[in-house]
């Protein structure tokens, strides 16, 4: 009995911590987590230990598949297909003076998402490039007149070009791991004075152009009567009849169409009535 009572305290010293680190264990499996990338994104880690080691974003990204993550460690999730962001620009004026607002869209895609979120951050974009943007679309815009931008619209190839280019250059230099797919300035909008304007304008030329078109038909009609008086005249004079003779001659021919197709009666000054009895 003694022997028995005595093995038991022994048993219980080697039993506490193995409990305990199966414990630990089992705490620290369900305090993890799991990265998991949606398809065209990574996952970005930064690691913050409590205890031992090393913080920061880890070198490796995770784009395929999953991994298990420390409670601590931070994710951050980074699209890899080409995004678009809108930038709405307010009164950028064009060299002769008129104000003008633009949609204007640019199309990225991230190339490094670990570098880009280690020296660049989360919101790299508004941080780093839609200024840049939006100063470019200026300095660009005031290089072309009002009509050219927002009439004719000739002049936004030009625009879109030229900021592609140093928007382009811009990414280079700054070192962003983001390559550009493509600028647009989107329709030009001007001011609601001016659109009136060009209403009252439009309205005009169409004015003017229904009278150009109305009088070019009243000289065609005056020249085809022309031409026919002509015509009859020189008939006349083949004929050798006076102007009076001839308009009797044409009477006459009235007369005759209309009695072919209708019985008719004739009156001529005093004369008596002259039946058409066919």
């Amino acid at each position: 009995m003694q022997q028995s009572s005595g093995a038991s305290p022994r048993r219980k010293r080697l039993w506490i911590p193995a409990a305990a680190t199966t414990l630990a264990v089992l705490l620290s499996l369900t305090a993890c987590g799991r990265a998991t990338p949606d398809a065209g994104h990574a996952i970005v880690l930064v690691e913050k230990p409590l205890f031992f080691g090393h913080g920061g974003v880890d070198s490796v990204p995770v784009q395929t598949g999953s991994v298990w993550i420390a409670p601590t460690t931070q994710t951050i999730d980074v699209s890899m297909v080409p995004e678009r962001h809108d930038l709405r620009l307010n009164d950028l004026m064009t060299s002769d003076g008129v104000p003008l607002d633009f949609d204007a869209i640019i199309l990225l895609q991230v190339t490094d998402p670990v570098a880009l979120i280690a020296h660049f951050g989360t919101d790299w974009y508004h941080n780093n490039v839609e200024r840049e943007f939006a100063i470019l679309m200026r300095d660009q815009v005031k290089t072309h007149g009002m009509n050219e931008t927002a009439i004719a619209s000739t002049a936004l190839d030009s625009i879109d070009q030229k900021v592609g280019e140093g928007m382009s250059r811009y990414l280079r230099e700054a070192g962003l791991p983001v390559r550009l797919i493509g600028v647009t300035a989107g329709k030009a909008n001007p001011p609601d004075a001016v659109k009136s304007q060009r209403i009252e304008t439009a309205q005009q030329e169409q004015r003017a152009l229904t009278e150009a078109q109305t009088k070019i038909a009243e000289d065609a009609r005056k020249a085809a009567e022309t031409s026919r008086a002509e015509a009859d005249n020189a008939y006349r004079n083949s004929l050798g009849l006076s102007p009076e003779q001839f308009i009797e001659l044409q009477r006459i021919k009235m007369q005759e169409n209309v009695c072919l197709r209708h019985t008719c009666t004739f009156i001529s000054g005093n004369a008596s009535a002259l039946v058409n009895t066919r």
